[in-house]
């Protein structure tokens, strides 16, 4: 293909050579970057503090866009007009094929179909965002937020690239932005926190408000007696010293009350330690320390929002004087509230937020978590943050606002915890995103809501779709789920592929080993995969939600091997509507049986990882039948799955060790990531002896393919007996003992 950057022709917008946009207006820029990028901005002759400027018309292509429903939150969204872009779009990516036109294409991709990504930026203080029109139309909306802030142009307002390789494409581009925009790091640039790779237990769901320290205490303690001791913890919303001066305790509390509660002091409050009394704690930090001592934990992390707490701080409080808070009013744009009402927000708007002043704001947060690692505290979840964004007038708006309490943030993490041991939350707006220099890990959706049955789906497929592009900046979180739920398996096996943390939110007493065994090891930790889970490319410009045909299907990779995941996702509720739509999709749609195909491609970078030895064929291992069958590296293999139901496919490239004899490690094979167990893999050959080397991380059954049976094995140096099976090639030891490490030698 000949490369070209995005230019103006003839009235419309040509990438590599195709119209993407007809009817382009004069007054629309475009300023090359490189060899296939560009920023596209524009002009107006009148200086405001919001435009919305028209493209022209986008032709009809297939595209998938993540947009925010609501003020917190992003999800995906397919079409191929752009009327179907929603306001509020944050990225959008178009498949565009050589018959393109959506009446003469079946969208089978092919060697000529190229993707185009459009970006919407922060340029300067405005923040940019895309959306459709019923004439069908692409526009761009730019908005400061403050009155004050006004502009008449935008330079680099819209990032637009193209490339054949769609999850390249957006890797690509976000490092392109790291250089030319500064405001932001992509992950491979940023120190990930340590409690990724463990099991945690976050206090949530369990509790809600009504977190103790007796509490804390019993969820722990079943979780030991299971055999999995979680090595990190989260004290989640409840700890707080809150004042709420819109409710009195001895009322019932109204609807919405409990957004007018602000931070009083950072010190814990007596009620959540009134309990404490009773198992010697009197105090945050004997909790923390006793927790640690008694149960191994490794980190403990508390919940606070962005601004204090949900209604910011209390001015009155003498603790809160000095930061110079005042009583601000939210104020939403209307593209928030063209998309999903938010009862949250009509609170706010309300009861208002007592705002740090934002000279202080430093000051503040250093204050805060030098206390809290006073009292043996390892980091914090910082909930809230997209908040900022309707609270930036009069402080030079809303990316001003954002980027000072970001910078902030970071810097006292960096001072208080070492380890920058930081969880985003509710931060899905680009102001946050591109603000971002080194939070490393951030929440990828909305929360796990075990009382909604209707949700369960749209969270599965919302964490995958979204890790595309969060993903290239933090390590997403897919959040905490119950390991004893009706879709616990579910959940628990796309949380296996997501490369996210694993994290569970039981209620004291209520668990399933069963599950958890899969997840975790022994010592705590998690065998956690490589990159973060996204969907594969047959699912990029399908509704794996809504159609109720498409399958979703998740990929990552292991050191050795690829993972894949198949969710049945249809027949379980529907996306988040408008709220005039919600009613006429409230019930859960009828379950629906659905037969797809896997093949070695869906794991798109499975040829980085196999090396020079590969010879081209894989084999795949099936997790819930225990079956081995290798294929071509372009064959495929039938799933079919109810509503509900899930698989996950280890996908091991076939080494070639020598003339006869192939080799292919599996890993764990009870571990729903079988493949991330295996660390290290060599293979030694001596005239005619051959040996293959292969270091473990964790115990149980070890599986691989081999094309012969060996001579022998040894485990940590002493012999080990062994199973194969002559009909499919897999051969099984038992890896046994205390050590976490296991060296595996296989001899023929």
């Amino acid at each position: 293909m000949t490369v070209t950057s995005p230019c103006i022709k003839d009235g419309s917008l040509m990438v590599n050579g195709k119209v993407l946009i007809n009817r382009v207006p004069p007054n629309i820029t475009v300023s090359p970057i490189g060899s296939s990028a560009a920023y596209v901005g524009a002009t107006s002759s009148v200086s405001s503090s919001k435009h919305v400027f028209s493209l022209g018309f986008l032709k009809e292509y297939r595209f998938m866009c993540l947009y925010r429903f609501k003020i917190w939150w992003m999800q995906p969204c397919t079409g191929s007009v752009a009327r179907e872009i929603p306001i509020e779009t944050q990225m959008l990516l178009l498949e565009v094929t050589e018959n393109s036109e959506v009446a003469q294409s079946e969208f089978l991709s092919s060697e000529d179909t190229f993707y185009v990504l459009l970006l919407p930026l922060l340029d300067g203080r405005f923040r940019a965002s895309l959306q459709g029109s019923p004439a069908d139309e692409l526009k761009f909306c730019i908005d400061s937020e403050d009155v004050n802030v006004q502009t008449n142009r935008v330079a680099e307002a819209v990032f637009i690239n193209w490339g054949d390789n769609p999850f390249m494409l957006i890797k690509d581009s976000i490092k392109i932005l790291e250089v030319h925009k500064t405001t932001f790091a992509h992950i491979d640039h940023k120190k990930k926190p340590a409690h990724l790779d463990w099991f945690g237990w976050c206090t949530w769901d369990a509790f809600y408000l009504g977190v103790d320290p007796i509490g804390i205490k019993k969820g722990l303690q079943g979780l030991k007696d299971g055999g999995f001791a979680p090595r990190f913890l989260i004290i989640d919303d409840g700890w707080q010293d809150l004042a709420n001066e819109f409710h009195n305790e001895d009322d019932p509390p109204a609807a919405g009350s409990q957004f007018g509660y602000r931070l009083v002091d950072f010190k814990e409050s007596s009620r959540f330690m009134r309990s404490g009394g009773e198992i010697g704690c009197y105090s945050l930090h004997d909790l923390v320390k006793s927790i640690k001592e008694d149960y191994g934990l490794k980190y403990v992390y508390v919940w606070h929002a962005l601004v204090g707490y949900w209604g910011g701080v209390l001015p009155s409080s003498e603790k809160m004087k000095q930061y110079n808070p005042k009583i601000t009013y939210p104020k939403q744009s209307p593209g928030n509230k063209e998309n999903i009402w938010d009862g949250a927000m009509e609170s706010l708007e309300k009861f208002g937020i007592g705002l740090v002043d934002p000279d202080k704001i430093y000051d503040f947060y250093n204050d805060y978590h030098a206390f809290l690692a006073s009292c043996c505290v390892d980091g914090v979840k910082v909930d809230v943050q997209n908040i900022l964004e309707t609270l930036g007038s009069g402080h030079g708006g809303r990316i001003s606002l954002t980027q000072k309490y970001q910078q902030a943030l970071e810097e006292s993490i960096a001072r208080n915890f070492k380890e920058n041991n930081l969880i985003c939350c509710m931060s899905h707006n680009s102001d946050s995103i591109y603000s971002s220099k080194r939070s490393a890990t951030a929440r990828a959706s909305e929360d796990f809501m075990p009382r909604e049955p209707k949700f369960q789906t749209i969270h599965v497929a919302s964490v995958a779709y979204n890790s595309l592009l969060l993903g290239e900046i933090v390590v997403p979180d897919w959040d905490m789920f119950q390991s004893k739920h009706d879709t616990a398996e579910f959940h628990a096996a796309a949380r296996a592929l997501g490369g996210c943390p694993v994290y569970v939110s039981d209620k004291p007493g209520s668990h399933d080993f069963e599950v958890l065994k899969k997840l975790v090891l022994p010592d705590g930790s998690v065998l956690r995969a490589k990159c973060a889970g996204r969907p594969t490319r047959d699912c990029l410009f399908v509704d794996p939600v809504g159609d109720g045909k498409s399958m979703l299907k998740i990929w990552n990779v292991n050191p050795f091997s690829g993972i894949l995941g198949v969710f049945n996702c249809q027949g379980c509720g529907n996306w988040h509507l408008r709220e005039e739509k919600q009613n006429a999709s409230s019930s859960i749609s009828e379950p629906v049986l659905i037969t797809s195909q896997v093949s070695p491609t869906d794991i798109d970078s499975l040829g980085e990882i196999a090396g020079e030895q590969w010879g081209g064929d894989c084999a795949v291992y099936t997790f819930r039948s225990g079956s081995l069958t290798k294929i071509p590296k372009e064959g495929k293999i039938d799933v079919s799955l109810d509503t509900l139901q899930w698989q996950i496919f280890t996908i091991s490239p076939v080494m070639v060790v020598t003339a006869g004899l192939e080799f292919a490690p599996i890993g764990l094979i009870d571990m729903y990531n079988s493949g991330g167990a295996t660390h290290d893999l060599k293979f030694i050959s001596d005239h005619s002896d051959q040996k293959v080397c292969v270091e473990v991380r964790g115990c149980g059954r070890f599986g691989s393919y081999s094309s012969r049976k060996p001579t022998g094995c040894l485990v940590d140096g002493k012999d080990e007996e062994f199973q194969y099976h002559e009909d499919d090639g897999l051969l099984v030891l038992e890896l046994k003992g205390e050590g976490i490490v296991k060296n595996v030698e296989i001899y023929y």
